[in-house]
């Protein structure tokens, strides 16, 4: 995973690419516009260009206006200039007991967990030895030889 920073860069190169290929498209299905006194010769009419299938305009105003959005979340993300290194080391060294505090209670988890499998394994062997002794009494039972 990138950090912040090569992220924020990535966004701001995909931006511009999202108004590159917005002015390319404008650009290729665009009507040609009159201009007085720049006639075309009789007999010379531009070329009629087919309208897209796609509706381009709702297409790049959804990419870029998504891609603002991100630009923006990433630049919330960056630590701030007021910021100073102790705030910095106050918030890492509640994040670390924090994340302590989680680990062990995942431990406590696991401990009650692996309890519980013990029993369950008790109870499925004492099952299994029931079942067997059931058929060895049975054959036992149907057995007169």
């Amino acid at each position: 995973m990138a950090d912040r920073l090569t992220q924020l860069q990535d966004a701001v190169n995909q931006q511009g690419e999202n108004f590159c290929n917005s002015v390319g498209i404008l650009q290729q299905f665009a009507t040609a516009s009159q201009f007085p006194g720049f006639e075309r010769p009789a007999g010379k009419t531009p070329n009629t260009i087919p309208e897209p299938s796609e509706d381009y305009a709702v297409m790049f105003s959804k990419l870029i206006a998504r891609t603002a959005k991100d630009i923006d979340v990433l630049i919330e993300s960056l630590p701030s200039e007021e910021s100073s290194l102790e705030l910095q080391l106050a918030s890492l060294q509640r994040l670390e007991s924090e994340n302590q505090e989680s680990a062990n209670k995942l431990e406590d988890v696991v401990k009650k967990g692996e309890e519980l499998l013990a029993e369950i394994q008790l109870a499925l062997q004492d099952i299994a030895h029931a079942q067997l002794e059931s058929q060895a009494l049975e054959s036992s039972m149907f057995d007169t030889t």
